[in-house]
């Protein structure tokens, strides 16, 4: 009886590789769960050997396409400086945020985050149990001013939507002392806020598929984990399949190769 090659010995050890990949990860398609294993394993393939794999096993992302509506009317609290020409080269020069919600356990949680524009980093969050709890957004807010503390010459944009917490005086007038510039989206316009809008929708997929927070009986715990995840082990399509952590080192080590 004929031996199998080493050609198909690797090849059944590939297809089994990106089933348990698809396993864990359910929410992405062939590029990422080929991006995740070079980053977790080293091993390189190319993405049409990564196609031809998903196909023929059958991968497919199981995650939801999200559509936005259409840009509303202009009413500005704040200008919309996300609209401009920005040139935005760095880290921490522009943060955008927004909140969601989501039930587990039967408990109603809001999770506000802010993420750097520049490279799609959960920089901050806050947690609440309560429907419009003001502390979620105000907890990440202080986490970011003790952030701009770190960075005092640096010019900070800070970008949301109009919800009312974000609208509020006692949220926007701790920022002018600190530096920090205001800008809002359009009322009723989450393109406006695209790339956060995107984030959200891919996170609470992969919160509820990929690390089951529905079952757990410590969301806090979760999210924590899941922050870590993302800002560290969740290669991104947007970075060149990098993290953001690995997109900020390359970042820092250049500036410190230049300045030698």
């Amino acid at each position: 009886m004929n031996q199998p090659s080493e050609k198909m010995i690797t090849r059944v050890s590939n297809i089994n590789l990106f089933k348990k990949y698809h396993l864990l990860f359910p929410n992405h398609g062939y590029r990422w769960l080929n991006a995740k294993i070079r980053l977790d394993l080293g091993l390189i393939l190319s993405d049409q050997y990564a196609h031809r794999v998903c196909k023929f096993v059958g991968i497919v992302s199981i995650s939801k396409h999200y559509k936005y509506r259409k840009p509303g009317d202009h009413f500005k609290i704040y200008a919309n400086l996300l609209t401009a020409d920005m040139n935005i080269d760095g880290p921490f020069q522009c943060v955008v945020s927004d909140m969601t919600a989501f039930f587990c356990q039967g408990i109603y949680y809001e999770l506000t985050l802010y993420m750097d524009y520049w490279n799609n980093e959960i920089i901050c969050y806050g947690l609440a149990k309560r429907r419009g709890d003001r502390n979620s957004y105000i907890e990440g807010l202080n986490q970011l001013i003790a952030i701009k503390k770190e960075y005092q010459d640096l010019e900070m944009i800070l970008h949301t939507d109009q919800g009312s917490v974000y609208s509020s005086k006692s949220f926007n007038e701790l920022l002018p002392s600190y530096h920090i510039i205001r800008s809002m989206s359009r009322a009723g316009t989450p393109t406006d806020n695209g790339a956060m809008e995107s984030i959200i929708g891919w996170m609470k997929e992969e919160l509820f598929n990929d690390f089951s927070i529905k079952e757990s009986d410590d969301p806090v715990e979760v999210i924590e984990r899941y922050i870590k995840f993302f800002n560290e082990e969740r290669p991104a399509y947007s970075l060149g399949y990098l993290t953001p952590k690995q997109y900020k080192e390359m970042f820092l080590n250049g500036h410190k190769s230049k300045a030698k």
